[in-house]
């Protein structure tokens, strides 16, 4: 995880800086850059967002986006894959996408990197359930285990590979087994 060590900017003054390669998220008035993806990470990303869209965006149910920023509760963040309702999608007024998602997602999926602190993501999976998300993943590829977090529950851990992973109530027809997420990294 690289700090970019500068004077302390508002969310509005942050929102206005071009974006970077990799991209950087706002936390707490600092700007901090994510890692650049590497194989498994991106292998995984690559995979499940189509995965998520081909059940869930062909029935208008929800729709899965990949690397997008979220600007909400004070913070700019960009999860790896963010899914939101269908009714809940910002868009113009001739019904196209928005370029700005100025909501929480409803389900937010990250993928550790290997230079990533799993703290940070964590606590930007925590900031999202307080501002109304309704499930966070984070996966962890080295350890091919996934953390499924709610609010009103305790977090739990699937790494048996036949364990179905537990999805939010309106995803409810999107099946993933723990092996069938990292069978991505076989093919």
């Amino acid at each position: 995880m690289v700090q970019t060590p500068t004077k302390t900017l508002t969310l509005e003054e942050f929102l206005k800086l071009p974006e970077t390669e990799p991209a950087s998220e706002y936390i707490n008035g600092r700007i901090i850059q994510k890692p650049m993806p590497q194989g498994e990470h991106s292998a995984l990303q690559t995979e499940l967002s189509p995965a998520i869209n081909s059940v869930l965006r062909s029935k208008k149910i929800a729709r899965a986006f990949s690397e997008l920023r979220c600007t909400f509760g004070e913070r700019s963040i960009i999860p790896d894959v963010s899914v939101f309702l269908w009714s809940r999608i910002p868009r113009k007024e001739n019904g196209e996408v928005a370029n700005v998602f100025s909501i929480a997602p409803d389900w937010t999926i990250e993928i550790l990197s290997p230079d990533q602190s799993q703290t940070k993501v964590t606590k930007n999976i925590l900031h999202c359930l307080k501002h109304g998300t309704q499930m966070g993943w984070l996966i962890d590829p080295s350890e091919q285990c996934v953390f499924v977090y709610l609010a009103d529950r305790p977090t739990a851990f699937y790494d048996e590979p036949d364990l179905l992973l537990p999805v939010p109530e309106f995803a409810r027809e999107f099946n993933l087994t723990v092996e069938g997420l990292f069978s991505w990294l076989l093919d």
